[in-house]
């Protein structure tokens, strides 16, 4: 007996941070609308409203450029905690129709509905309600794809934004992906497009035309991936993911830094963002990361592990100050410096026994510390290092956090 088609939604918030700053200031709704870093610096879009959009505004378009298309826009620096609590909102709405939630990004997640038409009716019906309930429940708007395999699900959501429904019926998977450019395919990024369009092949139905073994000889083990994919064939299941991976963040400067001193600086006010997320997520990690990116775009990742699990931003940044001071070529330009923390656990409830006195002392002043920047904002305490003298303003970190 064959197992039955699998049913597959892809849920995508529309321009979600642009969508939650009207919520938090509807006096802005409606307008062009731009969340990103600082225009006069290296800042990029994260966000743009629809109405931006018009003017050619998209998401990881440096600033200034965005701004130069759309100089009346609203610019919005970014309220992430907020965009972290209107996400956990739509998360939890999903889980209602399914445990098989599979959340990719801040704004978007896949479910598998197979099976779940004796209690939701037919696919398109269960799109809508869902739909519904998050424009109802979060004044959010979403698109929706509805398809047998997540990437076609994927794409479908893509196709009518904002607020679109695409259904893409079992067996009609390559007619639908046919008319579209290979670019809409997962892993064909500018490199391997140029690639295709260089071999005569634009669209995925081209694409689809060629043999298998033309392909694999072209692209190796991806040409047959790319064979199944422009006949819509993905076979990756819905995994509900449980866990966080990591916890990063990162700053591009305005200008290239080449002081050690200004470096480490940035590198501690990294550790003490990612610490501090740790915490209010009730995580610690073991894994330390370094991203350092020279002015020549080169990128370099480095990891240390540490002996035991930990959200403190001394033991964090002693470890990652080894890796700065290990990898970064003394005097060589840097664009942009990273600190992320992997290998997470949850914080047992009790820690006797697993930190020693100056661990539990750092730990009981770190969460005070939390608290009071919690209820009086992250400027109402701050470390001596990061105060700038009389008459000098220090910008905001042109950062990226994670919800």
């Amino acid at each position: 007996m064959e197992p039955p088609r699998r049913t597959i939604l892809h849920v995508d918030l529309d321009a979600f941070f642009a969508s939650v700053e009207e919520l938090l200031d509807p006096a802005i709704a409606g307008k062009p609308i731009i969340v990103g870093g600082d225009p006069q610096g290296r800042g990029v879009v994260s966000s743009a409203s629809y109405a931006a959009r018009a003017f050619g505004v998209r998401s990881a378009m440096p600033m200034a450029v965005a701004l130069r298309l759309c100089p009346q826009a609203i610019v919005r620096r970014g309220h992430y905690r907020e965009y972290g609590r209107y996400s956990r909102q739509v998360m939890a709405i999903l889980r209602e129709y399914t445990p098989l939630v599979e959340q990719v990004s801040i704004d978007e997640a896949f479910l598998d509905v197979t099976g779940c038409e004796r209690l939701w009716g037919p696919a398109d019906g269960l799109a809508r309600a869902i739909q519904q309930r998050i424009l109802e429940g979060c004044h959010l708007p979403c698109s929706v794809g509805v398809a047998t395999s997540k990437l076609v699900a994927k794409i479908a959501s893509g196709l009518r934004k904002p607020q679109g429904l695409v259904i893409v019926p079992p067996g009609e998977e390559a007619a639908f992906l046919a008319p579209l450019p290979v670019e809409e395919l997962w892993g064909v990024g500018e490199v391997a497009a140029r690639r295709l369009h260089a071999l005569g092949l634009h669209t995925i139905g081209a694409l689809a035309a060629v043999p298998k073994e033309a392909l694999v000889l072209a692209f190796g083990n991806q040409g047959a991936v790319l064979y199944d994919h422009a006949r819509g064939i993905d076979n990756r299941p819905v995994v509900p993911e449980n866990r966080r991976r990591s916890v990063s963040n990162e700053r591009t400067f305005a200008q290239d830094l080449t002081d050690g001193e200004e470096l480490r600086k940035h590198l501690l006010a990294l550790c003490d963002q990612v610490a501090a997320r740790l915490r209010s997520l009730g995580l610690q990690g073991r894994i330390v990361g370094l991203k350092l990116r020279y002015h020549d775009f080169t990128t370099v990742t480095r990891r240390a592990t540490i002996d035991r699990p930990t959200a403190l931003s001394p033991t964090i940044f002693q470890h990652a100050r080894g890796l700065l001071d290990a990898t970064w070529r003394t005097g060589t330009p840097v664009r942009l410096l990273g600190v992320s923390i992997s290998g997470l656990v949850e914080t047992p409830v009790r820690q006797l026994g697993l930190f020693g006195d100056d661990d539990g002392r750092w730990m009981r002043l770190s969460r005070a510390l939390d608290d009071i920047r919690n209820r009086y904002g992250e400027q109402a305490i701050r470390r001596a290092t990061f105060l700038e003298p009389p008459g000098e303003d220090e910008g905001p970190d042109d950062a990226s956090p994670e919800p």
